[in-house]
């Protein structure tokens, strides 16, 4: 199974999200052909609800900690309840950092 794969389905076991895309960005970095080590996750989720930022990341981050301790080296995470969800994903900025 990719790593993209297994974030899907850990959130999907966790938070049970109405709405969820993981992309994987990391074409967009100085990485390997085929790297699966940067990812962006937009999630809504009743679960969400009432939650700070911090702790919609927190929830986030414990989902998926067998990841992020070894394939995944970056992730954006766009975390929203379902009634503040506008149906966009917002764009990530082009990579910054190390040249090729």
């Amino acid at each position: 199974m990719s790593v993209q794969d297994r974030i899907i389905e850990k959130l999907q076991d966790a938070l049970h999200p109405q709405h969820l895309t993981v992309e994987n960005e990391s074409h967009k970095h100085n990485v390997p052909a085929n790297s699966e080590t940067h990812f962006k996750v937009t999630i809504v989720a009743d679960a969400l609800h009432g939650q700070t930022p911090v702790r919609r990341h927190q929830m986030v981050y414990a989902a998926l900690q067998q990841e992020l301790a070894g394939p995944v080296h970056a992730l954006a995470i766009h975390a929203y309840a379902p009634q503040e969800w506008e149906g966009k994903v917002p764009l990530s900025p082009n990579c910054m950092g190390g040249g090729a």
